[in-house]
């Protein structure tokens, strides 16, 4: 995977215009759902996604790379391509004991008239929030799977 200084900046990031932010309560704790974003990303890695990732010219493979972690409080996912340059944080908030909140916040920039139509697509016609929803939806089924197997789910 080809790393981009500035896409990878804590700077560059957090100057991506803000598009959304989608939470789930997780039966869980931290740990858990930290391993279950873990494999959430190694997923990226599978299936249609690098087809897609090689047809829009994204930088990376998978359409994403690790720009930073910190393990069980967030993990931050970066990438580029031809219409746009993103960023997708996880954060994981303990509630309790064995429970908590993990939050995905996304953040992009559309450049010129093709990332504008770019845009409309994937974000207008809530694709995106349809996909970042089962996304969260997976980390905190696979999260609250390994708690209760383990005795430790909320």
């Amino acid at each position: 995977m080809r790393a981009n200084r500035e896409t990878n900046s804590v700077a560059a990031v957090a100057a991506l215009p803000h598009v959304d932010e989608h939470t789930r309560e997780v039966a869980a704790g931290p740990g858990e759902t930290w391993e279950a974003l873990l494999a959430l990303e190694r997923s990226f890695a599978t299936g249609a996604t690098p087809t897609i990732a090689r047809l829009l010219g994204c930088e990376d493979a998978t359409g994403f790379h690790v720009a930073s972690a910190e393990p069980e409080r967030e993990l931050l996912l970066v990438g580029r391509h031809r219409f746009a340059r993103y960023a997708l944080i996880f954060r994981i908030e303990q509630l309790a004991p064995g429970r908590c909140r993990v939050r995905a916040e996304t953040r992009a920039e559309f450049p010129g008239a093709k990332g504008r139509a770019y845009r409309a697509l994937v974000i207008g016609s809530r694709g995106h929030v349809l996909a970042t929803r089962r996304l969260l939806a997976g980390v905190g089924g696979r999260a609250e799977r390994t708690a209760a197997a383990s005795g430790r789910g909320g």
